[in-house]
């Protein structure tokens, strides 16, 4: 296959998810990384592309400069990712798609449910791929689990619960750390704090490993450091549109929790578990029988678990592998576009602009029934009900 081209817009020197998104997407040799618009500084971001070996003449200043080249040239770039701060991600997303681009977007995909919506309709009418980086979704075990699910293994599924609780964000002395302070700033994070950040991602892996949608919700937010203006914790209730029953937990004062995003599904013929800190092993008890431990990259998995598992059983599975899975998707799936042929079907798993507007029609959601003591909203988003 030919190495697609691919850019990227934020993600420099010092990002916290930069390295993660080129470990992911120079894994597998399927991406050339020839283009970037890294810093909000362009002489920093000039620099940084050159010492990762971007040419002169694609190392930009500014993605509006980056944007303007690459439609100029008769090998642009094939996939554009987009790893700004949350407030920017409309405006540029928005542009690479109208001038035909591929694009994966960090999350939230937009700020508002009105911008998501039209995300939506501009990937729907130009054709372009819009996907967005729930990179949790790419691990080999949650695809395992979502394989399971659809096959039928669990039978009916009654209840998911999900969380992602951390406790990094607990000391009430760190409020004026830069790093920390942007995220409860309704300026900087809009509408939402911790849920935004960590709660969608919880919400998107009950999705996608059960394959129904939330349709509505019920939330209790609440500033744990009285200070903040936005949520660090949060609960919510939510029902989805095959029946199930959905529990989920979020907070970032969580004192002795590192990156707790974990699952769990309960179904009629058994239940499942799974952790991101522990992502090699799947928990799964059929009803009357024994615990049984499954491991990623034993043999009889899915065709969804097989394709995405890359290293030997018994050896650490890890974060940039999981955004790697994301890349191979894409990968696949824009070859097949180019080539005019179907696309893998284990492939066609990638998070899309509708799950990032179920997201942010979620954030809203529950922001306005926390505001109303918990009350019961429709989670979907206009265009979806």
């Amino acid at each position: 296959m030919t190495k697609l081209k691919w850019g990227m817009v934020g993600g420099g020197e010092g990002s916290q998810i930069g390295p993660a998104h080129r470990l992911g997407a120079g894994l597998d040799g399927a991406f050339e990384f020839v283009a970037g618009a890294l810093d909000h500084d362009p002489d920093a971001g000039r620099n940084y592309a050159r010492r990762l070996g971007i040419h002169d003449d694609r190392a930009y200043g500014n993605w509006q400069d980056m944007l303007e080249a690459e439609s100029a040239r008769d090998d642009r770039v094939d996939l554009v990712t987009v790893a700004t701060p949350n407030a920017t991600h409309f405006e540029i997303t928005k542009a690479f798609l109208e001038n035909g681009f591929h694009v994966l977007c960090e999350k939230p995909m937009t700020m508002t449910v009105e911008e998501g919506e039209e995300i939506v309709r501009i990937s729907q009418a130009t054709g372009q791929v819009c996907a967005v980086n729930y990179g949790y979704s790419g691990y080999s075990l949650v695809r395992h689990m979502r394989a399971m699910v659809a096959r039928g293994d669990l039978g009916k599924v009654r209840l998911v619960v999900t969380e992602f609780a951390h406790g990094h964000h607990a000391d009430a002395s760190d409020m004026d750390n830069p790093r920390v302070r942007w995220r409860y700033d309704p300026a900087q994070a809009g509408v939402s704090a911790q849920f935004a950040d960590c709660g969608i991602h919880a919400l998107h892996m009950a999705s996608f490993v059960t394959g129904q949608e939330v349709e509505k919700l019920s939330a209790d937010f609440a500033s744990c450091i009285q200070a903040r203006e936005l949520e660090d914790d949060a609960m919510v209730n939510f029902r989805m549109d095959g029946g199930t029953v959905g529990r989920l937990w979020t907070s970032s004062v969580a004192i002795g929790r590192q990156h707790g995003l974990a699952i769990q599904v309960f179904g009629e013929k058994g239940g499942l578990r799974w952790a991101q800190e522990h992502p090699n092993q799947l928990f799964w008890m059929p009803l009357g029988e024994r615990l049984q431990i499954i491991e990623r990259g034993e043999g009889n998995l899915s065709p969804e678990a097989d394709r995405t598992s890359r290293v030997t059983v018994g050896h650490a599975e890890g974060m940039p592998l999981a955004f790697a899975n994301i890349y191979s998707d894409l990968a696949e799936i824009i070859s097949a576009k180019k080539e005019g042929r179907a696309p893998d079907p284990a492939a066609d798993l990638y998070p899309r602009a509708e799950d990032g507007l179920r997201s942010m029609a979620a954030v809203h959601q529950c922001v306005a029934s926390a505001n109303q003591q918990g009350a019961w909203v429709d989670a979907r988003p206009p265009m979806f009900r």
